[in-house]
């Protein structure tokens, strides 16, 4: 998809920002877009350093965005410490981004263990072995991994207590969209209390 001849305005947007991501979503997995799914996840410590990575989009609902991992890693203990994160999906195929902006809150753990057992085995076994963020050599590595192959070889590799899932509600919601000579739309979402959602459109 090049740059979009139907402008995008408040008026043409859903009412509710989960709608309106559904649908860009459905949009861009039947154009192609390779893993439509991916988002980079921006937190900060308790004193304002921020930090981001890509992380892959695991559940959506009128709660908001969901995503798993190790709870001990650096995005982990930084939600701890500050329950806030911003989520962008840049799907460059279509010129389109979402930003979210909102609170976390972390997923029960019984749709962290429903989510688990859909895992590829590789990908358990590796989620027991590593120590997300810590600092380690392959030679180390290579050990874990071969004491938990071992350790689980006649069972499922259960949830680990340290593994688990966080939501990212919705405060925000952005749609981006590219237009000629850089004059692209934006159109927001803000939560009101009293209404619901206000929709405004931002200068590029």
């Amino acid at each position: 998809m090049s740059l979009t001849p139907e402008p995008l305005s408040p008026e043409s947007v859903d009412a509710d920002p989960i709608a309106q991501f559904r649908r860009w979503y459905a949009e861009a997995e039947a154009a192609g877009v390779r893993q439509p799914d991916a988002m980079t996840l921006a937190t900060a410590t308790s004193a304002g350093a921020v930090s981001a990575r890509t992380v892959l989009l695991r559940g959506l609902d009128d709660r908001g965005f969901a995503f798993f991992t190790n709870l001990e890693s650096t995005k982990g203990l930084e939600l701890a410490a500050d329950p806030r994160a911003a989520l962008v999906f840049h799907w460059r195929e279509q010129e389109r981004q979402v930003r979210v902006v909102g609170g976390v809150q972390r997923v029960e753990t019984a749709e962290a263990a429903r989510y688990w057992e859909t895992r590829p085995l590789g990908h358990r076994l590796s989620a027991w072995a590593s120590p997300q963020s810590r600092v380690v050599d392959g030679a180390e590595l290579a050990a874990r991994l071969a004491e938990v192959e071992a350790r689980f070889a006649k069972q499922d590799p259960p949830l680990p207590p340290f593994w688990g899932g966080f939501r990212v509600g919705v405060d925000e919601l952005e749609c981006w969209q590219g237009r000629p000579d850089r004059l692209h739309d934006r159109v927001r979402y803000r939560a009101d209390g009293r209404s619901g959602w206000v929709r405004e459109r931002l200068a590029p």
